[in-house]
């Protein structure tokens, strides 16, 4: 088990499948097999979920709609998705709860970090729905804080693709994939990881973000096993891979040490 509490943020897009909104069922029984497996080996696993599927903030203007107004509705699209992944979990009799940024009582638990961390202690999946409970931040943003907020070793961004490249593949057939790069790298090249406040947190507090393809059967559980899947976002770059093995293996979570910005 290379790591021992890991933060996967899956885009809300990814779980229409084929469709063109909404939510396939399919696609969303295969995700939840694949967390079930990865928590099944041990590691502590917390996800985060996007609500672009159902609805975006950023389309608040295009509809005239006010910008706090219309990332709000974000938010509450995200809880539906989180609510959906968490019937399916429980459907594989995985254990789990939902935290949400926004007190919704009815259907989820109000965020609080050390119950957080004491769920994930348990063995529990947890599911962080509603970001960060506060408009004009995005779900990566809401990724990179919890998982700085509970210490987790790593945040995996599951995509469509395989990794970073040095341009966008789906439109360049010609752009090469980076097995390793650096915080800095990705910014001085400008490449598109995750917006820029959720990366410089990560960057500011030295967590290494992974991107992969989700949507390929398997890929999560050779992450948690240690292979090489997807690109591998760090302080050092593929020259200190060692180093970065050293210090997974040496993290270790404490609820009265928190490392992360409230």
């Amino acid at each position: 088990m290379k790591y021992k509490r890991i933060l996967l943020k899956l885009s809300g897009e990814a779980l229409m499948g084929q469709q063109q909104y909404g939510i396939d069922a399919t696609r969303l029984m295969q995700y939840a097999e694949e967390i079930k497996s990865a928590a099944a080996t041990g590691t502590q696993v917390a996800v985060v979920i996007g609500g672009g599927n159902i609805f975006r903030g950023v389309q608040a203007s295009a509809l005239g709609l006010d910008r706090v107004q219309g990332d709000y509705m974000g938010m509450l699209a995200t809880v539906i998705n989180s609510m959906a992944l968490q019937s399916a979990l429980e459907k594989l009799e995985v254990s789990t709860r939902l935290l949400s940024g926004l007190t919704i009582q009815r259907v989820c638990e109000p965020y609080i970090r050390r119950r957080a961390v004491r769920h994930l202690e348990k063995g529990r999946v947890v599911i962080f729905g509603a970001g960060i409970g506060s408009p004009y931040f995005t779900t990566d943003s809401a990724a990179s804080l919890r998982a700085i907020e509970i210490e987790a070793d790593v945040v995996l961004k599951g995509t469509r693709v395989d990794g970073i490249y040095t341009a966008d593949p789906e439109k360049d057939p010609s752009a090469t994939r980076y097995p390793e790069i650096t915080f800095e790298e990705v910014m001085e090249k400008n490449l598109n990881v995750m917006d820029m406040t959720a990366f410089t947190l990560c960057k500011e507090n030295n967590l290494p973000i992974i991107v992969f393809d989700m949507n390929k059967e398997g890929n999560l559980q050779r992450l948690i096993d240690g292979e090489t899947v997807g690109t591998l976002v760090t302080m050092t770059g593929s020259n200190n891979a060692a180093i970065l093995d050293s210090k997974h293996s040496s993290l270790q979570p404490s609820l009265d040490t928190p490392t992360g910005k409230a």
